[in-house]
């Protein structure tokens, strides 16, 4: 196994909310199970590269593609990195990392390969099939949460599913933080019925307006989100959703942000 895959501060966090191993068969046991850090280097070497899950090399990774896909499948389903993120995110609020007094949200268009869940004909690809990443992301640009739709689905439509995306984050003593008090975003989300749905929530909208000249300063707070995104998309499978089960691709989605946090902490010591 490659131990640049999976080093092993991403293992002693990922390893405790892993799905417990089913016991093995005493009649016609067949082959041996291959261990959860190989087929986790699996999944990392597909989300790395982008590769097709049968190009996995098993000699350097050390397990096929089709054994790391299923167990990104039951991972995914058991509910894994949802848990992984928060966790990540209560860690580095207890290191006084985040701050989300200040978050910021966007969308941003991928091209969807195939049919299924969340895809629709994209109004910046001529109507081809694609879907929309939705993220948020503090003062720093560390994700919060980040959902999937259709590629025909207007920002502004996913802004409170968004903020209710965002889990309960504890790591200091008090009441846990679910949500900031300003949110930043672009000329996409400027709607009065949501401005009013933010102040009901308690959230101060800072949304440019349309048909103002730019100079609001909104930019100088609002533009880590791009970064963010760029940050996301540095990992190649996300750059076109190939996964035509949409949990698949929420669920790497998730993990992708779960890595952006883990360097977060790395970089702070």
């Amino acid at each position: 196994m490659r131990t640049d895959l999976v080093p092993d501060d991403l293992w002693e966090r990922v390893a405790p909310l892993l799905p417990p191993t089913p016991a093995r068969r005493r009649r016609h046991p067949g082959s041996l199970r291959v261990p959860d850090r190989v087929a986790l280097a699996g999944v990392m070497y597909v989300l790395r590269t982008g590769v097709a899950w049968r190009d996995v090399p098993t000699e350097s990774v050390g397990c096929s593609g089709v054994t790391a896909w299923r167990r990104l499948r039951n991972w995914t389903e058991a509910g894994v990195w949802p848990r992984l993120h928060a966790a990540l995110l209560a860690e580095l609020r207890r290191g006084g990392l985040l701050e989300m007094d200040d978050c910021s949200a966007d969308g941003s268009h991928i091209r969807a390969l195939k049919r299924g869940a969340h895809v629709g004909p994209s109004p910046v690809d001529r109507a081809r099939p694609g879907s929309k990443h939705h993220l948020i992301v503090d003062r720093q640009g560390t994700p919060l949460a980040v959902t999937l739709t259709g590629g025909n689905r207007n920002d502004v439509t996913q802004l409170l599913p968004l903020l209710d995306a965002i889990p309960t984050i504890r790591g200091l003593r008090g009441r846990p933080r679910r949500k900031p008090r300003r949110l930043y975003a672009d000329r996409g989300y400027d709607f009065d019925k949501y401005r009013r749905l933010l102040w009901k929530r308690g959230i101060k909208p800072m949304i440019a307006r349309r048909g103002v000249a730019h100079g609001s300063g909104l930019g100088k707070v609002r533009w880590v989100v791009e970064r963010a995104f760029a940050w996301l998309h540095q990992f190649k499978r996300l750059r076109i959703r190939y996964e035509r089960r949409a949990d698949l691709h929420q669920g790497l989605l998730e993990l992708a942000c779960s890595l952006i946090c883990l360097r977060r902490l790395r970089t702070s010591f």
